[in-house]
């Protein structure tokens, strides 16, 4: 079910609390990817600009995963391991939340499709043109 409002402000964070954020949402769309990474994670994948991204708490208490061209900052908590956000390949200068690491249930408002990550080369230009960068 997608959500008709304009926008929602959501809060989130990692399982442990050191790492908070809030994000704003004005499309209710998510991506959920089968590359390795994104399968092992369980990572459900919402796109937003940086000025609709506040980091609240936790700055010092991430560290960052890279790999591959190591443009992907994939960052996660040091105390926990979880992978709330990242900034990710596609969008490197956006934040890519993870769904999961809302503090409500929301993936019944968010319309959710599938990307083919493992075979990223060939499928990123549907995100990068469904989401386009400003």
């Amino acid at each position: 079910m997608q959500n008709s409002d304009p926008s929602i402000t959501y809060q989130g964070g990692c399982h442990c609390g050191a790492v908070r954020f809030q994000v704003t949402v004005d499309r209710f769309e998510a991506i959920n990817c089968n590359c390795s990474i994104c399968r092992k994670k369980g990572f459900i994948h919402l796109l937003v600009p940086p000025e609709k991204f506040t980091l609240i708490e936790g700055a010092e208490r991430l560290t960052t995963y890279t790999f591959n061209t190591h443009t992907a900052q994939h960052t996660f908590c040091a105390i926990c391991g979880i992978h709330s956000f990242y900034h990710p390949r596609s969008h490197p200068s956006w934040f890519d939340v993870n769904l999961r690491c809302l503090d409500e249930d929301v993936l019944s408002n968010f319309k959710i499709q599938p990307f083919d990550g493992a075979n990223w080369e060939e499928n990123v230009d549907k995100i990068r043109h469904s989401h386009s960068e400003t």
